[in-house]
């Protein structure tokens, strides 16, 4: 699978019967009805750490072009209607800056060690805490309480699978709880996140800013506000499309497809 596609339900799998696995790309295994496959007896899995680093990667440059204004940055450099550069157009720093991040997965912690280099201070909730040792390395506090962590942080990043339990896990009442200076950063899935609040906290200045690489639905109609908006940047689902990132998780699809074909253990298999 690929993109979500094809959508594995009742009637793929009816039309199907030899079918023994489905191997889909990215981590994110929302798309898939475990409790239907495994009734067909089909297998699945999915390619979870080699994406961590370059989504990572895409968190930090949507924190940064956020903060530093660089979409609107680049429209003023080169608008044949500029004849100076104001010197009161600024952004915020980073370094310095409380990131708070929800979900400290392995994409999560990869975005703390990058942000370790800002010299940012690192608040993070989960589901389990990680040991000393971890949250030592990355200087990382945790929060029990999501509260806590939106109250305090300059910028927010939702870094989550997205399950029943973060389903619109930020809405209206955490949007409220940020800071007005706050920044929601959004590398997960779009579901995470009432789109609609969101629109109402950025046009109302609840938050500053948001920077999305991902919606729902992708991509957003035409006339979505959310497209309208100055203070959004909002990128393609993006973050595991590098070159060499995108190779390896075919190959790691592949490698899972065989093994199931000969019945030998899947690598990365979906429970």
């Amino acid at each position: 699978m690929w993109y979500h596609k094809p959508v594995v339900n009742e009637e793929l799998l009816q039309s199907l019967p030899n079918l023994k696995i489905v191997a889909s790309s990215g981590v994110g295994i929302d798309h898939l009805d475990l409790k239907l496959l495994s009734g067909y007896g089909v297998k699945a899995s999915n390619t979870p750490f080699i994406v961590s680093s370059d989504t990572a990667d895409l968190a930090m440059a949507l924190m940064l072009a956020s903060s530093r204004r660089l979409v609107e940055g680049y429209q003023m450099a080169v608008s044949p209607d500029t004849e100076y550069f104001p010197a009161d157009w600024l952004g915020d720093a980073v370094s310095g800056a409380t990131l708070g991040i929800i979900g400290m997965g392995s994409i999560g912690y990869k975005v703390a060690e990058r942000a370790k280099a800002f010299e940012m201070k690192i608040l993070y909730h989960n589901r389990n805490r990680r040991n000393k040792e971890e949250e030592s390395a990355v200087g990382a506090v945790y929060c029990e309480k999501i509260h806590h962590l939106l109250q305090q942080s300059d910028f927010v990043l939702l870094s989550v699978n997205l399950m029943p339990a973060t389903h619109k896990l930020i809405g209206k009442r955490e949007l409220e709880l940020m800071k007005p200076t706050a920044t929601l950063i959004n590398v997960s899935r779009g579901l995470v996140v009432d789109q609609d609040a969101l629109v109402e906290a950025l046009q109302n200045k609840v938050i500053k800013a948001a920077a999305l690489d991902v919606t729902y639905p992708e991509p957003l109609p035409r006339d979505h506000p959310l497209l309208k908006l100055k203070n959004v940047i909002i990128t393609p689902h993006m973050g595991t499309a590098t070159k060499k990132t995108r190779l390896l998780m075919m190959e790691n699809m592949i490698k899972s497809i065989q093994a199931g074909l000969m019945g030998l253990p899947i690598p990365h298999e979906v429970l």
